[in-house]
């Protein structure tokens, strides 16, 4: 284990003791400590820690006295970012069943897969998405609906932006016997004892995005999250004083723990957007006067944009951090400018139940994943001898830490291949390239799969998109690999250009500018424009479906 980052440490202990309570028992402990502490902000409307512990004591119960879930058994939560996403997810964890959160913009084939998956009897939906998961009663082992409606949490005369789905009016399902509802569910007053989990019981079962083949469900237990959680909270310095922008989606691992987990773990309030809208983040910070916001690169470059932002409205941050992609350097400057504050990166994966590595806040650089978090062994391998690599050498990135994951659910093939031992220990393999640095400090170069071979010269495209981050008239850049005659690849550079640079940019410009900004073949040979990428719910840009529509047209042309 290398300890060179330990110079840069931040003024905190260097090892994490994990509780071992349940990570339920988090919002018990608040809730006794701070019963009348605003848990949720929620468009207007205030719920304190109390009235939060009360509904999920409800929900838990009627769950299991009224739709006959049991410990162990998965239940699906899927709708958007509200309070009733927080409620269920805790009344699920109360009566020791599983949490299967996942994404609420999959369409009825996608989900199905997920539910066949985990054998799902029982999920907990918003409204809007009743219509996705009906067709599955009758297809699949689904057989119960909890259906909620945001706007029975909102303040209706508060004046705050909010999306058309939260202001949606309740709607009634008296002729459909499998849909229960929601004001129902918290009325119950017959409330059934708490399971008291132990440190190895499954507790969540996020998936990973499936971009990189069939998603898979990462088997996370109350010692997992709770290692995450208690360090983010001590990490960041987060105590019941602190309130949290939580603009990431909840069924996401990092806006799950860093936006969930934590504020409950340390009493603080969540300012929660169901949806992500600049204008509405900058309203609810300022009014709001929120000290915390963990976001990703996409959600803070669009935030950035913002003509209406100036640095007195947002003075109450005093920290921004996140991850999913590396910011460009121009973006990050601009923040720094504009509030003193430096991003802080941070890496982590749907495997580890969030970060593996941050930034320190007295020693941060640009760019970079971070140093290794709380007793976290992170090497570099060479991915085909699988040899430790020394400094500023590429290779994949391992990890071993508390917040690594069992394994994959019902996968015990990929988990012989997702695991490897060194010096006695079990570490979890990426699938991610990167180095370390003299100071300990890592950096991404690209996923193992990512790689563009052009004649011979290897291309990391998140280093081209960060150097195309500079040029002032672009906001967005993807850049993928593309079949070239010549060298075998070349990289093409999906581009979104500022509002004020469009009609008035070329792509032959920006190629002219490439060229005198790094090295000749990591030019990209083609420049495309659009108006929008394909993008995660996380704000991922979905850099494999631009590949695949390239593919689509080469072979067209062919």
């Amino acid at each position: 284990m290398q300890t060179r980052h330990f110079d840069h440490w931040p003024k905190l202990p260097k090892k994490l003791i994990v509780p071992e309570t349940s990570v339920y028992q988090n919002l018990e402990f608040s809730a006794l400590q701070y019963p009348s502490r605003e848990a949720i902000h929620y468009y207007g409307n205030e719920i304190s820690f109390k009235q939060l512990l009360d509904e999920v004591k409800s929900v838990s119960s009627y769950l299991q006295t009224e739709l006959q879930v049991k410990k162990g058994d998965k239940v699906l939560l899927f709708m958007q970012n509200s309070p009733q996403f927080v409620i269920s997810f805790y009344s699920i964890m109360r009566i020791g069943a599983v949490v299967v959160p996942i994404n609420p913009m999959l369409v009825t084939s996608e989900l199905a897969f997920y539910i066949n998956d985990c054998q799902i009897e029982t999920a907990v939906i918003g409204q809007e998405l009743q219509p996705i998961v009906k067709p599955l009663i009758e297809q699949t082992s689904l057989k119960h609906l909890l259906i909620a409606s945001y706007s029975d949490y909102i303040d209706p005369q508060d004046n705050i932006d909010r999306p058309d789905v939260v202001a949606e009016p309740r709607k009634e399902w008296t002729e459909e016997q499998d849909h229960f509802r929601w004001d129902d569910a918290i009325k119950m007053r017959e409330i059934v004892p708490y399971y008291t989990s132990k440190q190895d019981d499954l507790i969540v079962l996020p998936y990973t995005s499936g971009t990189t083949g069939v998603p898979k469900g990462c088997m996370h237990t109350n010692y997992s999250v709770q290692a995450n959680t208690v360090g983010g909270a001590l990490w960041g310095r987060i105590s019941s004083s602190n309130v949290i922008l939580s603009s990431l989606p909840f069924f996401h691992v990092t806006g799950m723990v860093q936006s969930m987990h934590v504020p409950i773990y340390a009493g603080s309030t969540m300012v929660i957007m169901t949806r992500w809208n600049k204008d509405t983040a900058l309203q609810l910070i300022e009014r709001k006067q929120c000290s915390n916001w963990t976001a990703i690169s996409t959600m803070l470059i669009d935030f950035i944009s913002n003509p209406k932002l100036t640095a007195d409205r947002i003075a109450s941050l005093i920290g921004i951090s996140g991850g999913g992609a590396t910011l460009p350097e121009a973006v990050g400057q601009k923040l720094e400018k504009l509030t003193g504050l430096t991003f802080l990166e941070g890496y982590g994966l749907t495997e580890t139940i969030a970060q593996t590595h941050s930034n320190p806040t007295d020693h941060p650089k640009m760019q970079c994943l971070g140093i290794p978090f709380f007793d976290v062994d992170a090497r570099i391998i060479d991915p085909i001898t699988n040899e430790e690599l020394g400094i500023d050498e590429v290779g994949e990135i391992i990890i071993h830490g508390h917040q690594v994951m069992k394994g994959y659910y019902n996968r015990p093939e990929e988990n012989e291949s997702a695991f490897i031992t060194i010096e006695g220990k079990q570490f979890f393999r990426t699938g991610d390239l990167g180095k370390v640095d003299e100071e300990g400090y890592f950096f991404i170069v690209d996923r193992v799969k990512r790689m563009i071979n052009s004649s011979g010269y290897k291309i990391w495209p998140t280093e081209v998109e960060s150097i195309l981050y500079r040029h002032s008239a672009i906001q967005q850049a993807c850049v993928v690999g593309i079949p070239d005659p010549r060298r075998g690849e070349a990289a093409k550079a999906f581009v979104i250009l500022n509002e004020d640079s469009k009609g008035k940019t070329s792509a032959e410009e920006i190629i002219q500018w490439a060229k005198e900004h790094m090295a000749a073949y990591k030019v990209p040979k083609v420049v495309e424009f659009r108006e929008s990428f394909p993008m995660t719910s996380s704000g991922k840009i979905l850099w494999r479906k631009l590949k695949e529509e390239e593919s689509k047209l080469n072979q067209q042309k062919v």
